[in-house]
């Protein structure tokens, strides 16, 4: 039962990491599983709405929305937050991101990305790399210094790039001044190219975060801030 319940799931996650819908016959492959067990795992997932059968292949299916507005309503995201990030996003131009600390992980609740290659493109889901992110930094910045070594020495702090801080001493030096500013900014530390900026939702343990071009945030850096300090400030609200 656990094997075919991780198989079960390593089918979903290969349908969902694909533009375009996936043949059985390309699924079993990239799996390694034999063909009649990857029929028999997507008529189960199709029965139950997480996939639906297409012509071209499997894609995702109309039980995934109501899943991902489960999670939003667990973390308690509100639609007005949604709505601040769109409206954000429409006035800076900028692709915009909610972030919270949660049970020791750090996750991306909501965002407005575009996925265009320019910003790098963050996803919902749990933040690896915290280290590296702006948002991350203000979280990491709002926990007791025992917790954040907790943290940062069970993921460990690999170089997302060449400019990503891997030392602890010279990270708890940043993330003293992120704390004491109340903004967190990285560069290219976790995309080549690639700025974010981050505040903190003031009387919780979340984050706005926008992410540029590296040549846009030096000319645009301080109205991306302002903006999202009042983002987070209306989020606070709605918590």
């Amino acid at each position: 039962m656990p094997q075919s319940v991780d198989r079960a799931l390593d089918v979903l996650d290969a349908v969902a990491a694909s533009a375009d819908p996936v043949p059985a016959k390309t699924l079993a492959r990239r799996l390694g599983c034999g063909l009649s067990t990857v029929y028999e795992l997507l008529g189960t997932l199709t029965a139950r709405g997480h996939l639906v059968r297409t012509p071209a292949g499997y894609a995702l299916g109309y039980r995934v929305p109501a899943l991902h507005h489960a999670f939003q309503r667990q973390m308690q995201v509100s639609d007005e937050v949604q709505e601040l990030l769109v409206r954000m996003r429409k006035t800076v131009g900028t692709d915009t991101y909610f972030s919270a600390y949660r049970d020791g992980d750090i996750a991306v609740l909501a965002g407005t990305a575009t996925a265009h290659p320019a910003t790098g493109g963050f996803s919902v889901g749990h933040d690896a790399v915290p280290h590296a992110t702006a948002h991350g930094k203000v979280l990491l910045a709002a926990l007791p210094r025992a917790a954040r070594l907790r943290r940062l020495t069970a993921t460990g702090m690999p170089a997302v790039t060449p400019r990503t801080i891997t030392s602890p001493e010279l990270l708890d030096v940043q993330l003293r001044r992120v704390r004491r500013e109340g903004v967190a900014v990285e560069i290219e530390e976790c995309a080549a190219g690639v700025a974010c900026v981050a505040v903190p939702v003031p009387g919780a343990l979340r984050a706005v975060s926008a992410a540029l071009p590296v040549e846009e945030f030096r000319r645009h850096g301080r109205r991306v801030t302002e903006a999202l300090r009042h983002v987070a400030a209306e989020a606070a609200k709605l918590a």
